[in-house]
C-alpha cells in the first residue's frame, strides 16, 4: 500500500462524550510488552479484564506498539477490541479495525523507507549483528536464523543485498555483543540519516522512516477521531514510547520504565509484575 499523506492536526476542543452519556469519551493508547504483557509474552487476567472494561465502556482504545501486524492481531483480540483503529510497527503501519471487514482489519497507511544506506553503516559498525526488514508487504526478510516474536510472521532468509532492496516499513537490529547503553552509543556514532529509531530494552534497534514514531500514526488517528489532545492517554514502558508519552495529554510510564521514558511521563504505575497498566485503565471507569 502507498504512504497516504497525514491530515493537518485538529483544533477540535471536545473528543465527545461516551455512549452512555457519563464522562468524556477518551482515546486510550497502550503499549503492548512489558505494559499490557509481562516479558515473557504473558497478559495477566487483571490487566485482560481492565482493557476489555475499558472497551465497553466506549472509550476509544488503541493498540500502539513496535509489533508487527501479525503479533498485534493476538492482543487485539484478546482484550475485545473489534472496532476502531490500531498502530503498529512502531508507527510504521496503522490497521483499520471493523467486524465488517473479511479479516476484521486492514491496512489504512504503511510509511516505508529505503533500508540500505542505513544497513550498510549498520553492518561497517556492527559486523556481527542480526539484521532483519519488515518489507511493504507485511514480511519478515533476515539475515540467517534471526527470529523473533515481534515479527508475527516466520522471517525468510536472504541475502544482505536482498534486504537493502527491499521497500521497508521498518528494520530491525539485534546485537548480543554490547548493552543497550553500548549499543545506543554506537548507533549514535553512525549517524543514520533520513530514518527515526529507538533503542530497545537490549541492544536492540528499531528503525522506521523520518518522522515515523507511534505519536504520529496515533496524532493522525487523534484528528480522525475528533479527540482533543486532553483526552488522550498513553501507557507504556520503552524508549519507543517516549514520544507517545510526552505527545499524550495523560503519559503513563509503567514501574519499570528506565529514566529517561519516566522523565517525559506525567506519571508513573505499577511495574508491569504488579499489574500497574490495569490501575491505570480501572481509572478510567471511574473519572
Amino acid at each position: 500500500m502507498e504512504n497516504t499523506t497525514y491530515r493537518p492536526t485538529s483544533d477540535m476542543t471536545s473528543s465527545g462524550a461516551l455512549p452512555n452519556g457519563n464522562g468524556v469519551r477518551k482515546m486510550v493508547c497502550l503499549d503492548v510488552d512489558g505494559t499490557l504483557v509481562d516479558h515473557d509474552g504473558h497478559m495477566d487476567d487483571e490487566v485482560r479484564d481492565a482493557a476489555r472494561a475499558v472497551v465497553e465502556a466506549g472509550h476509544h482504545v488503541l493498540i500502539a506498539t513496535g509489533r508487527s501486524l501479525g503479533a498485534t492481531l493476538p492482543i487485539i483480540q484478546l482484550i475485545g477490541l473489534e472496532r476502531g483503529f490500531s498502530v503498529c510497527s512502531n508507527g510504521g503501519v496503522t490497521l483499520r479495525l471493523s467486524t465488517d471487514l473479511e479479516e476484521g482489519y486492514e491496512v489504512v497507511d504503511r510509511r516505508t523507507f529505503d533500508p540500505g544506506p542505513a544497513l550498510r553503516a549498520l553492518r561497517h559498525r556492527l559486523p556481527s549483528a542480526k539484521y532483519a526488514v519488515e518489507d511493504d508487504r507485511g514480511r519478515f526478510l533476515s539475515t540467517e536464523r534471526f527470529q523473533d516474536m515481534s515479527f508475527g510472521v516466520q522471517a525468510e532468509g536472504v541475502t544482505f543485498e536482498d534486504m537493502m532492496a527491499a521497500s521497508a516499513t521498518r528494520l530491525v537490529v539485534f546485537s548480543t555483543d554490547a548493552s543497550a547503553e553500548e549499543f545506543g552509543e554506537a548507533v549514535e556514532s553512525i549517524g543514520l540519516q533520513g530514518v527515526t529509531y529507538s533503542v530497545g530494552w537490549s541492544a536492540w534497534l528499531d528503525i522506521a522512516a523520518a518522522g515515523v514514531t507511534k505519536a504520529s500514526g496515533l496524532e493522525a488517528l487523534r484528528d480522525h477521531l475528533g479527540v482533543h489532545i486532553d483526552h488522550t492517554v498513553a501507557v507504556g514502558d520503552g524508549r519507543n514510547d517516549i514520544e507517545m508519552l510526552a505527545w499524550a495529554g495523560r503519559g503513563v510510564a509503567m514501574g519499570q520504565a528506565p529514566p529517561e521514558v519516566v522523565k517525559v511521563a506525567d506519571e508513573v504505575t505499577g511495574h508491569v509484575n504488579e499489574h500497574g497498566a490495569a490501575t491505570v485503565l480501572r481509572s478510567l471507569l471511574t473519572s
